[in-house]
């Protein structure tokens, strides 16, 4: 086989295509505004085999933080209230509420 024909099996671009025209491009021009409100992580491979996709793994997340809430577990933002000392109450101070 020639060079001449393998260099054209290999080329993949169709023959309209003008590579001389393509010049001055920017590389990342859009790269900020496609990421915009976008949280990517990435997780690892056998987490991935468990949660196929975004919604399952949404899913998951979302049981996880419910059953943290119903256990009284605090978020890392800080909903709690305000950071006041208990007041005892009053069968404890020595007082009873109901009527002798």
């Amino acid at each position: 086989m020639s060079k001449a024909l393998a260099s054209t099996e290999d080329d993949d671009l169709r023959p309209e295509y003008d590579l001389s025209r393509l010049r001055g491009g920017m590389r990342g021009k859009y790269y900020k505004r496609a990421t915009a409100g976008t949280n990517l992580v990435l997780i690892e491979p056998d987490l991935a085999t468990a949660f196929p996709d975004g919604d399952s793994v949404n899913q998951a997340l979302r049981l996880l933080l419910n059953a943290a809430s119903a256990a009284g577990i605090r978020s890392r933002r800080g909903r709690s209230g305000p950071n006041r000392r208990l007041e005892r109450t009053a069968e404890k101070r020595g007082r009873s509420t109901a009527r002798r």
